[in-house]
């Protein structure tokens, strides 16, 4: 579960952020949407502590991630290529994370073997540094490297970015069978609308920095009012 309470980031003038309450529960996957400047990625890196709000604070199963690092055992998130360590293979990238989280190297091959789908014969057995990779297959291991370790909070921004129409799709299947089977708690920004409705049980509309609407999307019922204000 992730609750955010009177969370609150200005750039000078700019109300980036200012959101009173939300809860995001365990099993929701939610989507968050809203056109660029809306707030999404600062809300994701208030949320990952890479960026001090002015006011309030988040919650990550119950920890703030101000003041623990406990949090980051539970915590899965891709949010650019910074993530990234990219003079590493893939190979030798996941034997890191391997080694950091404390998870047997065999287990972590049988967990990469999940994800031949998305890699596609792309990303692995190269011989290619990440940094010499497409952006789509840099895109792959960053989405790879957030649920590789299972965590029980995924947080990924904008996943769709640089992948190609089926990889777009298989990645939609990715991460609703990874709900289904871990019952985590998933946030996805996306500027796609179609996709977010595809997967998302519950939808967020941000606009200057708040949430202007929550919304069931159960059997897509979002899709209706999103058009509408997205006006497509």
């Amino acid at each position: 579960m992730i609750k955010i309470e009177n969370l609150k980031k200005q750039f000078g003038e700019t109300v980036a952020c200012n959101i009173p309450s939300f809860t995001i529960n365990d099993g929701d996957i939610l989507g968050l949407v809203g056109n660029n400047g809306a707030g999404k990625t600062t809300l994701f890196r208030m949320m990952l502590d890479l960026l001090k709000p002015d006011e309030g604070h988040v919650e990550l199963d119950g920890i703030d991630p101000a003041l623990s690092e406990d949090w980051k055992q539970q915590v899965g998130a891709y949010v650019d290529d910074s993530f990234l360590i990219d003079y590493l293979t893939p190979e030798e990238y996941f034997a890191f994370i391997s080694k950091i989280s404390n998870i047997p190297q065999q287990t972590i091959e049988e967990r990469l073997a999940r994800y031949e789908s998305l890699s596609a014969g792309e990303v692995f057995g190269q011989k290619k540094l990440i940094r010499n990779l497409s952006a789509g297959n840099k895109q792959k291991v960053g989405i790879i490297s957030a649920l590789i370790r299972q965590p029980r909070i995924v947080i990924l921004d904008e996943p769709f970015n640089f992948l190609d129409p089926t990889s777009q799709n298989v990645l939609k299947h990715l991460v609703t069978d990874y709900a289904q089977h871990t019952n985590s708690t998933i946030i996805i920004s996306s500027h796609n609308l179609q996709h977010t409705i595809d997967i998302s049980s519950r939808i967020a509309l941000m606009e200057k920095g708040e949430i202007i609407r929550d919304l069931s999307n159960q059997d897509s019922a979002a899709k209706e009012e999103l058009i509408t204000y997205f006006g497509e």
